[in-house]
């Protein structure tokens, strides 16, 4: 088991959470972004989980047709959100995102992750059928592990500054080391 496997296991929320998504069996789907990414940071800085803010919730279904898209997103949002209450989730089908982003069409989930901002964030996890955890990540995972955190070339380094200003993960997580 690697590394970030073996801090999902530990963690029961996050755990139910991967379960609660694996009920909904939605194709080529992950939950993605700050919820492994900031839990990654957590253990690197020896902190406690932090609260999630959001739950990204991503999947892969080209059969969607383009106006269902939030229609199907508010649905699946709403049985989530029946489980767990208290968690803001944030589910959206990959197939569609490319129109909102202005990119080429993605092929699957992971294709679309690495449109990302940030190489680091570009980083699923699910629960398989066998109930083993699944990463996808289109950049590896050996600089999250490292606490870096690097500008993904196909967005504009403006929007990486930013966010990283506005989500204050320097002042969050101070190890954190960028790399330009």
């Amino acid at each position: 088991m690697g590394a970030i496997e073996a801090l999902l296991s530990r963690d029961r929320q996050r755990m139910q959470l991967l379960q609660a998504v694996q009920v909904l069996q939605l194709p080529d789907c992950f939950i993605a972004a700050g919820f492994v990414r900031n839990m990654v940071w957590d253990a690197l800085h020896d902190y406690p989980p932090t609260p999630l803010n959001d739950v990204d919730v991503i999947y892969f279904d080209a059969t969607c047709k383009p106006g269902n898209h939030d229609r199907e997103s508010f649905k699946l949002t709403a049985q989530l959100k029946a489980w767990h209450p208290a968690v803001n989730w944030q589910v959206k089908n990959q197939a569609m995102m490319h129109h909102r982003n202005h990119d080429p069409a993605y092929q699957n989930s992971t294709d679309a992750m690495r449109y990302w901002p940030e190489k680091e964030t570009a980083v699923g996890v699910r629960l398989n059928d066998r109930e083993q955890l699944e990463l996808a990540a289109p950049f590896g995972v050996q600089s999250l592990l490292e606490g870096k955190l690097t500008h993904n070339p196909q967005r504009s380094k403006t929007v990486f500054e930013q966010r990283i200003a506005s989500k204050q993960w320097l002042e969050k997580w101070p190890k954190l080391q960028i790399i330009k």
